[in-house]
């Protein structure tokens, strides 16, 4: 697709959404494999199913219910994405990272990106929240590929900080001060939709990441791109040993994820609720 055409798509999809927003958001939040239940707490909420969004892709994945929440959280303006995309379904990278470039042109500027993943560190448990420190991108792609836009960022974005540090702090105050277990590592993306074979999680150890999954890099990248503060959080939806691997299902992820979803919606809640005045 011609970027001033994709250019277009986003600015009519963001001119649609912000004629049903009430006041500009303090954060934009999207919601990973399983992970629904925060958004029946967003208090208010007008509810927008995606397909009533102009140029806004369709989720296909288990567990994400494809539709866009505006309403109050902890007291707090937010947007909420119930569901995303990603590239086995299909997508390119672009439309996969069409709500980062929607959450930028509303001028939104705190974005938190939530998934499901496998834990790698075999100290995680099933159901542990981690705090996304860094990333490793496998997806075999990035969406800053071909001609570049100046006005929504820079042809060469710096990643040494993806996560913002300020955020990640406030995440660790937060759930210290709920009693949370949160654990802290890498994330690394890959293409998917077939798990990891313990040969691939032996490698991906050896790479340093500490959990897997099939989403939110190519969205921290844009995010990154846009000059957004990001937050991101993983629940751990089992954990891969290579030398004692258990077959596992999708309804498992999903059941263990269900399961998180309280600690999950106290972390973010918490977070939203003390965000700084300059975020």
């Amino acid at each position: 697709m011609d970027i001033h055409t994709y250019e277009q798509q986003v600015a009519e999809a963001a001119a649609f959404v912000a004629a049903r927003m009430g006041p500009r958001p303090r954060a934009a939040i999207v919601l990973g494999t399983g992970a629904g239940g925060l958004a029946a707490q967003v208090e208010g909420a007008a509810v927008l199913p995606y397909q009533t969004i102009p140029h806004f892709p369709q989720t296909s994945a288990p567990g994400h219910a494809g539709q866009l929440r505006l309403g109050t959280l902890a007291g707090q303006p937010v947007l909420l994405f119930q569901g995303r995309f990603h590239a086995y379904e299909g997508y390119s990278l672009r439309q996969v990272t069409f709500p980062v470039r929607l959450v930028a042109a509303l001028g939104i500027k705190t974005l938190i990106l939530t998934n499901a993943a496998g834990g790698l560190r075999p100290t995680f448990r099933a159901g542990d929240l981690m705090l996304i420190r860094d990333q490793i991108n496998l997806l075999g792609d990035n969406p800053l590929v071909g001609p570049n836009l100046e006005a929504w960022g820079p042809r060469f974005p710096d990643m040494s900080r993806v996560y913002d540090r300020d955020l990640a702090d406030l995440a660790v105050a937060t759930a210290l001060q709920a009693g949370l277990r949160l654990q802290e590592g890498v994330y690394v993306g890959v293409r998917g939709p077939s798990l990891e074979t313990p040969a691939e999680t032996r490698m991906l150890r050896l790479l340093g990441a500490d959990a897997v999954g099939m989403s939110t890099v190519g969205e921290a990248i844009v995010a990154v791109h846009a000059g957004l503060r990001l937050l991101g959080i993983s629940v751990i939806s089992n954990v891969n040993l290579p030398d004692a691997m258990q077959p596992v299902a999708i309804e498992e992820i999903l059941a263990v994820v269900q399961q998180a979803e309280e600690s999950l919606a106290r972390l973010l809640r918490g977070v939203v609720a003390n965000l700084p005045a300059d975020l």
